[in-house]
Parts: C-alpha cells; sequence; structure tokens
C-alpha cells in the first residue's frame, strides 16, 4: 500500500472580538490521522498560529506552512498543537511501527568501517561540521514544488535498513542508495541553498547539504566530482555533482539522506510515481 508522502492541513480559528462572531471553536480538516516512520508531513494553518510538536515549537512560515517528520523509529501517539492566543486545538496522527530489512554490505574500506584512533579527531570535526551546516532555518519552502529523483539508476539500498558492513554489524542506513556508473549526474530534487560542498569527508566522501527551507535538508554522499559551492541557491533539476564511490563506498553510487531538523527521513516516500519508481 502506497503511503502519503505529503499532508495538507488547513486549520481555520474563529473567535469573539470587536462584537463580531468568532465562536471559540478551531475547525480542523484533516486527512489522514495516520503517518509511517521516514515521512515528511507538508501542513498548513494560518499565519501567526503557534504550532507544538514532540515538545518543541516549529517554525511556520509566513503563509503558514509549516512541516514535521517522523523518524526511523517512531510509533505510537503524537500530537500536534495549534493554538493562539484565546484557542487550542490538538490533533493526534498514529504512527505505527515499520519493519526493516537487514542489508550486508562486502567490500567496504576496512578503514571506514573501523576507524583507526588517529582519524578519530577529523570525525568529530567533520560531525560538527555537518550539524552546522543543517542549522539553517529559515522561512523558505522551496521543498513546496515536491521532489523529484536526483539521479537514475538502480535502488541498491533503502532508508532504515539494518547495516552489517564486512561481516560487522553497524547502525541503520538512512538513505536512499541509487547505484549508477561514475560520473552520473546528482540533479537537485528540489530547490534550496547550499550549505556544505566537501570534496573528502571520512565516511561520505564528496558531499553535498542542500537547504530547502524551514529546517529540511537533503544530502548527497559518495560524489565524486562537486559542481556547486556553498551559499549558492540552485534550482530543481540543476546539476549539482557527479556520482562516486568516495568515502564508506564499496561501488559507484549516491547516497541521498534527508533530514528535518534531528528526524531522519526517508528520501523515497517524497518521490512521485514514475516508471523509475519500484518499491524496494
Amino acid at each position: 500500500m502506497k503511503v502519503l508522502s505529503t499532508l495538507h492541513i488547513k486549520i481555520v480559528f474563529y473567535f469573539l472580538l470587536s462584537g463580531l462572531l468568532f465562536p471559540p471553536l478551531i475547525h480542523a480538516e484533516i486527512f489522514p490521522d495516520n503517518a509511517t516512520p521516514g515521512q515528511l508531513l507538508v501542513l498548513e494553518t494560518l499565519p501567526g498560529n503557534t504550532v507544538e510538536f514532540k515538545k518543541s515549537t516549529i517554525q511556520v512560515s509566513q503563509n503558514g506552512v509549516f512541516i514535521i517528520g517522523f523518524g526511523r523509529d517512531d510509533s505510537g501517539d503524537y500530537p500536534l498543537i495549534i493554538s493562539n492566543p484565546i484557542s487550542q486545538a490538538i490533533h493526534h496522527i498514529h504512527v505505527k511501527p515499520r519493519t526493516y530489512k537487514t542489508e550486508k554490505v562486502d567490500g567496504v574500506p576496512k578503514r571506514t568501517v573501523s576507524p583507526p584512533k588517529s582519524v578519530l579527531e577529523r570525525i568529530r570535526k567533520e560531525t560538527r561540521q555537518i550539524k552546522q551546516a543543517r542549522k539553517r532555518s529559515d522561512d523558505r519552502i522551496d521543498f513546496n514544488s515536491g521532489f523529484s529523483w536526483p539521479a537514475k539508476g538502480r535502488i541498491s539500498g533503502v532508508y532504515g535498513s539494518q547495516r552489517v558492513l564486512n561481516g560487522i554489524p553497524k547502525r541503520p542506513h538512512f538513505g536512499l542508495d541509487i547505484a549508477a556508473p561514475q560520473g552520473t549526474s546528482v540533479k537537485a530534487p528540489a530547490a534550496g541553498i547550499i550549505t556544505l560542498a566537501e570534496a573528502d569527508l571520512f565516511y561520505s566522501g564528496g558531499t553535498i547539504i542542500l537547504d530547502h527551507g524551514l529546517g529540511l535538508t537533503s544530502s548527497f554522499l559518495h560524489l565524486s566530482k562537486i559542481l556547486v559551492k556553498p551559499g549558492t541557491y540552485v534550482k530543481q533539476g540543476d546539476i549539482i555533482a557527479e556520482i562516486g564511490m568516495t568515502g564508506r563506498a564499496s561501488g559507484p553510487h549516491l547516497d541521498w539522506r534527508m533530514n528535518l531538523n534531528k528526524d531522519r527521513l526517508d528520501p523515497y516516500l517524497l518521490l512521485p510515481e514514475s516508471d523509475n519508481k519500484s518499491k524496494p
């Protein structure tokens, strides 16, 4: 069953003010009531309303658009609270757990599977660099036009799978892997601003981070060539890099990841149905 990748919610407030009829009710048209781990929800409310989700205040754009997401292991009931100074509405979104595959990958460079002590400080430094690149959170909603495939190729790895590298169990995989020949073009799946462009990070090799607004980012890993610089605004479909096998990789492929603040999302759920999309 196909899982909806986006959700548009319109919440309208009516209240009594200056002799006008505004009942203190919040009318909500919400569909569906369920979500899945890894899913991004694109929502809408009246500008000026306050939105709370997962015990945090959510940024709302000037036109009332906001986004929330669910991580790999999220499950259960999640209240979405929308309020103004005199009214409040709580909508509950239920998340059913997903089951994930185990993927065994051999031929990965040994030093990237079990890093020597000599590179640990480098890894920590690069981790801080990546976190900084994902901190941008402005009012843009470049994601609102939808997402397209960043490259064409075989799906060789899926979100959430438990990884076993060279026989050693590792952390789950949080990206969508697209296998294609080295040098294959990588295109921006949606518009945004480049916040990181590095040719040689320890784990991810050639790496780009693209910010789509409101804290939503795409990351592109293992690139052989980077064609953009930080600060560049790119449009959907612009060529930004070429596929490679740099960093912790056993063959040429694109590892496409998405983050909404601290939540790691499943890019596959955002892609349109097309001839290039087969169920992983």
